[in-house]
């Protein structure tokens, strides 16, 4: 080997001021490093942060949905039936409905229950608590009807008679939110396809009857929308 070279002083500096120069890069960049990897940190924790309000959310969105759907609970909606204007209410006779005087009744009301009874429907009229028609965009004179019973062992009873209602072009059912009424299209539209077996609402809530075997044929509550995309 030959002689080692020995540095000059000039050298050294150079050496020196560029370990100096290094040093401080690596710290600045541990330093970047540090800052990143407290962002990445926070951004989980926002994530998480995030995550938790959007359970949340969704949580309060079902509740309210919930109590909607609880409201109209005693409901039903009718529909197909023709209603007249108040003066043939009051010509229709009172004793044909049971209930009190011609002045004192709400001609929609009137209406509905005496159409019901004609058709054979048992219904009492001192248990429904409120009949009117539905807002609606036109002037049809067959607007949707809801009528609310006091209780709701009354809606369910009117409900079953609805087979009596066969050929007239009036259809009786519950009052579904927005939501599972969507649902309920739906759970409809599948079993056209014959992709499940049958679909039916029980005191509001949507239910479906999967195609198969007795064993296969499971009864399933369907709650939310997404809930149909695997059939």
């Amino acid at each position: 080997m030959g002689p080692k070279k020995v540095l000059s002083a000039e050298e050294g500096d150079d050496i020196k001021k560029s370990l100096e120069f290094m040093t401080e890069e690596i710290s600045a960049v541990k330093l970047q490093m540090k800052a990143i990897l407290d962002l990445v940190e926070e951004v989980k924790a926002l994530r998480i942060q995030n995550a938790e309000k959007d359970r949340r959310l969704a949580y309060l969105e079902n509740r309210v949905a919930d109590l909607e759907q609880y409201t109209r609970i005693n409901d039903v909606i009718i529909t197909g039936l023709r209603i007249k204007p108040r003066s043939y209410a009051r010509a229709v006779a009172a004793d044909n409905v049971g209930g009190p005087g011609e002045e004192d009744v709400n001609s929609t009301e009137l209406q509905v229950v005496t159409f019901l009874r004609s058709k054979g429907v048992e219904v009492d009229y001192n248990n429904i608590e409120a009949c009117h028609p539905l807002p609606r965009k036109n002037d049809s004179d067959k607007p949707a009807i809801i009528v609310r019973f006091a209780n709701r062992k009354h809606k369910t009873a009117l409900l079953k008679q609805g087979k009596k209602l066969k050929g007239s072009d009036v259809f009786m059912n519950e009052h579904l939110t927005k939501r599972n009424a969507d649902i309920a299209r739906k759970a409809r539209y599948l079993k056209k396809q014959g992709k499940i077996q049958n679909t039916w609402t029980t005191n509001c809530k949507v239910f479906i009857k999967l195609n198969g075997t007795p064993e296969q044929a499971k009864v399933l509550v369907i709650r939310y929308m997404e809930e149909l995309d695997k059939y």
